[in-house]
């Protein structure tokens, strides 16, 4: 406990403080790594990368740091506005590999030059919310409806074939 390593000199300073107040509060509860990877479900080297400031934490990590700390609701809440202002602030890495001329764009839709990868953190996904909300597709009421007919039809030859 304690022993960081140092932040990046060019991280912005809401980075900074965020991960400042976050290694604070993992010192808090006295606990390595390894256990609080199994008492939060985030592993290890997530919180490796979350708390040396390589990758900003999932908002519902903080929540679980927070709980686990057992911080009160009013300090929880203020976790949840310094993660905010710090996602905004953070770095985020370009990933676009350079092409070589007359190469044909990406498949899935055209990348401009210099374009970076959003990486919001995202709810893990147990707690994500559905991609879709709307009434299920056409195709899986077939699909059941198909599944449903064919289980009557094998019970029924089961039951004449067995007498």
């Amino acid at each position: 406990m304690g022993a960081w390593q140092p932040l990046p000199d060019d991280l912005p300073s809401e980075v900074r403080h965020f991960v400042e107040q976050l290694r604070q509060l993992k010192d808090r509860t006295g606990l390595s790594l390894v256990a609080l990877g199994a008492r939060t479900a985030y592993s290890k080297s997530s919180w490796q990368r979350y708390l040396n400031a390589t990758q900003p934490p999932p908002r519902q990590a903080v929540v679980a740091l927070c709980r686990v700390a057992g911080i009160d609701k009013d300090e929880a809440e203020r976790f949840g506005v310094r993660w905010e202002l710090a996602v905004q602030a953070w770095p985020k890495p370009v990933t676009v590999p350079e092409k070589p001329e007359g190469a044909a764009p990406a498949v899935g839709g055209a990348e401009t030059e210099g374009e970076e990868y959003e990486d919001d953190p995202t709810l893990p996904w147990w707690d994500a919310p559905p991609k879709t909300s709307g009434p299920p597709s056409r195709r899986l009421l077939m699909v059941a409806v198909v599944l449903a007919v064919l289980l009557v039809l094998a019970v029924v030859i089961g039951a004449v074939a067995l007498g």
